[in-house]
């Protein structure tokens, strides 16, 4: 019952991601259009700038994501350190951790610069584009972060779920 459990988890997963993906692409196609339109209107300096920021906004936004969930991962690794876990492995993940920590502040520190270039992007935008290209605008920025986000999320999670499966079908004789 629980494998089968698993496999329904798994495929209700797949489906969700299957959406996002889509969700993805229309929001990509929405993205080409207003590079187009950016391209037309703008500045070459000033489109530079546009293409820049939306081409950093995803790398950031990934490697925040990264970061944070493996971050987490060691963390509950070393909820699991117990008086059987050898000095060298309390060490490693201590050092993993920290390190971790460390380069999730300097992304965090990117992400700030990165809002900052956004209200400059913004501001440029606003002298060109309508108050509803300006919207559309905005709403793709959102839209495109929070896609990342929920594709990871959902990539995590089929991830959890296939090592469960295989893990209790390694179990079974």
């Amino acid at each position: 019952e629980l494998i089968s459990s698993l496999r329904s988890k798994l495929r209700m997963l797949w489906e969700e991601r299957e959406l996002v993906l889509s969700e993805a692409r229309e929001c990509a196609e929405r993205g080409q259009e207003l590079e187009a339109t950016v391209r037309e209107l703008c500045k070459p300096n000033e489109f530079e700038r546009y293409m820049m920021f939306i081409g950093d906004l995803e790398k950031v936004v990934s490697l925040l994501l990264c970061l944070s969930s493996r971050l987490a991962r060691v963390q509950n690794a070393m909820r699991r350190i117990d008086g059987n876990t050898d000095a060298e492995e309390k060490q490693s993940l201590n050092e993993r951790h920290k390190l971790l920590s460390r380069q999730r502040e300097d992304a965090k520190d990117l992400k700030e610069n990165l809002d900052r270039r956004e209200r400059v992007v913004s501001g440029i935008l606003a002298k060109y584009l309508t108050d509803q290209q300006l919207q559309d605008y905005r709403c793709f920025v959102q839209l495109k972060t929070s896609l990342l986000i929920e594709q990871k999320d959902l990539e995590e999670q089929i991830k959890f779920f296939e090592e469960q499966l295989g893990n209790l079908e390694k179990s079974i004789p």
